[in-house]
C-alpha cells in the first residue's frame, strides 16, 4: 500500500514539482497552498503519513502549522519534514521544538528526498 505524504507549499511549481517526483517514486500526494488549507485538509479526513511543508508561506507559516499540527488528534506523531530556503539555527530549533522531525534546505534533489523520507518512514 502506498504511503500518503502532504505537500505544503505556497508555491504552486513546487508543490507540482514534489508531486510529481514523488509518484514516480511510489508515493500518494496530497496538497495544500499553506498551513490554514493543510489542517482544514487534516480536519475533513486526509491521513498522511509524513507531511512535508515550507516554513515562510502566507496566511499560515510553516512553524505556525507544525504547531497547530502536533494538538489534533492523530497527528501528534506523524513525521514532518520542513523544506524551505531558511537555514538559520534558531529557526530549526524553534521548528524542533514544534514538533518537526527533520529540517531540509531547498534545492533538493529528488534521490536525496526520497532518501530522507524513507529514513523517517518505516515501510515507505
Amino acid at each position: 500500500m502506498a504511503k500518503t505524504i502532504m505537500v505544503v507549499d505556497d508555491s504552486a511549481t513546487m508543490r507540482l514539482s514534489l508531486k510529481s517526483g514523488l509518484e514516480l517514486s511510489g508515493f500518494k500526494v496530497e496538497c495544500a497552498g499553506d498551513g490554514v488549507l493543510a489542517l482544514n485538509q487534516l480536519r475533513g479526513g486526509v491521513k498522511p503519513d509524513l507531511i512535508i511543508t515550507d516554513i515562510n508561506m502566507p496566511n499560515m507559516g510553516g512553524l505556525e502549522f507544525i504547531k497547530n499540527l502536533r494538538t489534533l488528534p492523530g497527528f501528534r506523531f506523524i513525521p514532518v519534514l520542513a523544506l524551505t530556503t531558511e537555514s538559520q539555527q534558531e529557526k530549526k530549533n524553534e521548528a524542533k521544538k514544534f514538533g518537526a522531525t527533520g529540517w531540509l534546505v531547498k534545492p533538493v534533489t529528488g534521490p536525496d528526498l526520497v532518501k530522507v523520507i524513507r529514513q523517517v518512514l518505516p515501510g515507505a
